[in-house]
């Protein structure tokens, strides 16, 4: 696995779904989330205008989703909007207090990239790397990365910055999915990344 080269002028930090939704008392609560916050706060705040926090939305009823996600959403109807406060779409505390100048793009989908607003701001940032941070690891953040490489951009993956709620599944996505992609992913922590990144 590559380790962190240089990180240039083009960098964006794609922070994914740290949400209430998933911080707080819901069923896709993510225990995790308080171990890795201080350290993705850490790069927020090192270049906040350089930083994206993706939100994973839900629709309002499950009839109003899209295909098969349909039969997702039946299953996972207390995320709807229809029976959950809407507020919990919201980005977590402390991560409220940068926004502006970090931006935010909304997500209907796992992929950022299945956001145009998502990808428009990348676009007008003049982004060549995606910095990824966030939760899940082995779900939207993977979805995510797979997206960005797919696209050409360069991928760094902050190991100490994403996490999940399934311990397992995060240790297998670090460990063995993410490592065959080591031509195009470069894996370092919060403080090699913040150190390549001047």
């Amino acid at each position: 696995m590559q380790e962190i080269g240089p990180i240039g002028a083009d960098a964006v930090h794609v922070c994914v779904d740290m949400q209430d939704l998933f911080a707080g008392d819901t069923v896709w609560r993510t225990p995790t989330i308080p171990e890795i916050a201080p350290n993705i706060l850490r790069l927020a705040e090192h270049r906040p205008e350089r930083t994206v926090f993706t939100r994973f939305t839900t629709p309002e009823r499950p009839e109003d989703a899209t295909g098969h996600w349909r039969a997702y959403y039946r299953r996972w109807r207390g995320v709807t909007g229809a029976e959950m406060d809407p507020a919990m779409l919201d980005v977590i505390e402390p991560f409220r207090r940068l926004i502006p100048p970090a931006r935010v793009a909304d997500k209907p989908t796992y992929s950022a990239f299945e956001s145009p607003a998502f990808c428009a701001m990348l676009d007008e940032m003049g982004c060549g790397a995606a910095i990824c941070t966030g939760v899940e690891t082995d779900v939207c953040v993977l979805a995510t990365v797979m997206s960005a490489m797919d696209r050409g951009y360069r991928v760094i993956l902050v190991s100490d910055a994403c996490h999940g709620s399934d311990p397992a599944s995060h240790e297998a996505a670090m460990t063995r999915i993410y490592r065959r992609f080591e031509d195009q992913i470069e894996i370092g922590t919060t403080d090699e990344t913040i150190a390549a990144w001047r």
